[in-house]
């Protein structure tokens, strides 16, 4: 059985996909599978996959979102660790060697991610302050915005098992409804490495469709403040995160002429004021 299983989902993403796909055949560590998961592209990405032979292990399912295709890598695979890797992101050589490396020597921690290089439209650009990464107890820092890279992850398959995957539901936004789950529950590593490439700024990229992500992240913290998963001060912390993106929603949607949904969330910010207080 291998330790470790690498999975990648892609969507109609050539060549991209084949560059994330060599930049995992590149690693220094070996002990791993690796399945690409091809979320039901309608271009050539089938036919030039298989010629990757049996280096990697290609499965076809219907187009059902990122979030299904990276779940179905998970069930099927094997390994004690899961890496993610989007696809058109890229790895450096040594970035699963330093990070199974990092975890064995650090069992408190069912999780590490790495620091990333970010390139947008072929040039690479410096991230913001906000987008500052942290060890630790880091809920409070994951509640703004999303600030782990997927493919910066090597997490127990344990703690994927217990978190419950990636959901489903949501188009967008996914990653941010599932590192609040993980670190509302444990703290988690930090690795002070660029280790990940991020390219962005490209046409089908999910986080620059369309205007309005922040109504993905209000749906996931309501449905962790409507669980038990998290303490007084977290809760107080969740809702006070919310009631800031609600007021942002609605001033957008006023601004574009949707006073339903302005109103809508407007009405949501005054009910969650009163439960955070």
């Amino acid at each position: 059985m291998p330790v470790l299983s690498v999975v990648i989902p892609t969507y109609n993403r050539l060549p991209r996909v084949k560059d994330a796909i060599e930049s995992v055949l590149k690693q220094t560590y070996r002990d791993f599978e690796f399945w690409v998961v091809d979320d039901g592209s309608t271009d050539e990405t089938g036919e030039a996959l298989r010629a990757f032979g049996n280096k990697i292990k290609y499965i076809f399912q219907d187009n059902r979102g990122v979030s299904a295709a990276r779940n179905l890598g998970a069930r099927v695979s094997r390994g004690k660790y899961l890496a993610f890797l989007d696809s058109d992101d890229l790895w450096e050589p040594d970035k699963l060697e330093t990070q199974v490396r990092c975890l064995e020597a650090n069992s408190q921690f069912p999780l590490c991610y790495t620091d990333e290089v970010w390139i947008r439209k072929g040039i690479r650009v410096n991230p913001k302050k906000r987008h500052a990464k942290y060890s630790g107890w880091i809920f409070e820092k994951c509640l703004p915005l999303c600030i782990i890279s997927p493919s910066s992850v090597l997490m127990k398959r344990s703690l994927f098992e217990e978190i419950g995957g990636f959901d489903e539901t949501l188009p967008v936004c996914e990653d941010y409804d599932f590192w609040l789950r993980v670190t509302c529950r444990y703290p988690v590593l930090f690795i002070d490495k660029k280790l990940i490439v991020k390219r962005g700024g490209h046409a089908d990229q999910l986080s620059t469709r369309s205007w309005g992500n922040d109504r993905y992240r209000v749906m996931a913290l309501e449905k962790l403040l409507r669980s038990q998963d998290l303490k007084a001060g977290e809760k107080k912390m969740a809702s006070g995160e919310l009631v800031r993106k609600c007021h942002i929603l609605s001033r957008g949607f006023y601004k574009r002429g949707k006073g339903e949904e302005g109103r809508r969330y407007e009405e949501l910010a005054k009910q969650y004021g009163a439960y955070g207080e």
